[in-house]
């Protein structure tokens, strides 16, 4: 007799908090039932204004959001979420049963780490959730000292952390090479998305905040400041 595996999920991951929020309650349902079979933690709302108190309450590890909903959205909820100040930011997926690239791109402009396209299929994403918390607490358990010391190696390409090569998409990369180019100064909004992004291409100013975001995970959260309302700059460190 064979036996049966069912789909299991590393011990590590059984105490993470997954807030759902769709407005079909057939969709949270089904969502519910096979996350907590997994082992999550599940919390659900079904529209956009409870779902963000609801992450207020909950400070999830993950959410998992519906991008069409009546009222608030969920590339408002997911912009609303990115803004909260005293919460640890959680990974966001987008459910979504449109494969229209503009979506797409609102979505991550937004602030998405991923979008997982409807029908969806439970094993495969109990599976993209695990990859994204995986990837959320190794980020997340990286040094983030503010004595860091970071410069840019041009020739290979590569941002080297403390005597450590970071490799970084190409606007990352671009981004933090144009910080570094003067540290200390501040860069405005749009001078960034000018020497990064170029006139050329049409992208929102969330497009910075979300790779901002990206790079403090990678190299520390205390050498790029936010200027409110300006830009950014990065400190050079105070070397011990």
């Amino acid at each position: 007799m064979h036996k049966v595996v069912l789909w299991q999920i590393p011990k590590e991951m059984t105490s993470k908090k997954i807030v759902l929020v769709d407005d079909e309650q057939d969709i949270l349902s089904m969502l519910e039932y096979n996350l907590e079979k997994a082992g999550y933690n599940v919390h659900k709302a079904n529209d956009g204004i409870s779902g963000v108190e609801l992450v207020k309450k909950v400070r999830p590890d993950l959410v998992l959001l519906d991008v069409m909903m009546p009222g608030m959205d969920g590339i408002e909820v997911c912009q609303t979420i990115r803004d909260i100040e005293d919460i640890n930011q959680p990974v966001i997926a987008m459910l979504t049963s449109r494969a229209e690239d503009y979506s797409q791109i609102a979505g991550f402009d937004a602030g998405a780490d991923d979008y997982i396209t409807k029908p969806i299929r439970p094993r495969l994403l109990l599976s993209r959730i695990e990859a994204l918390l995986r990837r959320s607490t190794f980020q997340s358990s990286s040094p983030k000292s503010g004595n860091q010391v970071h410069y840019i190696d041009k020739e290979r390409f590569v941002l080297v952390n403390n005597g450590t090569d970071v490799l970084l998409p190409k606007k990352e990369f671009e981004l933090i090479e144009l910080l570094l180019s003067a540290p200390g100064k501040v860069f405005t909004r749009e001078r960034i998305l000018d020497k990064v992004w170029g006139n050329d291409t049409v992208v929102g100013e969330r497009t910075i905040d979300v790779h901002i975001r990206k790079l403090r995970e990678k190299i520390g959260d205390q050498t790029i400041r936010t200027i409110k309302g300006v830009g950014y700059t990065y400190e050079k460190p105070v070397m011990a």
